[in-house]
């Protein structure tokens, strides 16, 4: 599967578990809503810098967001 849509599938499943709204996320992560749409929805990665505090904030490994783990 392709890397953007299994990112974006992880990404969304983690932001279930999370106390976090995409909007507030996004606003820690100092990026637009449109920005955390791209992700949301397959259309962009994250930068590495921007991946790194994703997991951060999401409290998961980077593994489980390249879908190479399960939670």
């Amino acid at each position: 599967m392709e890397t953007r849509k299994v990112f974006a599938e992880k990404f969304n499943e983690a932001m279930k578990y999370s106390p976090l709204t995409y909007s507030e996320l996004a606003k820690k992560l100092g990026i637009t809503k449109a920005t955390m749409s791209m992700y949301k929805h397959g259309k962009a990665l994250p930068s590495l810098e921007t991946f790194d505090l994703i997991c951060v904030f999401l409290d998961v490994s980077a593994d489980f967001l390249l879908g190479k783990k399960d939670f």
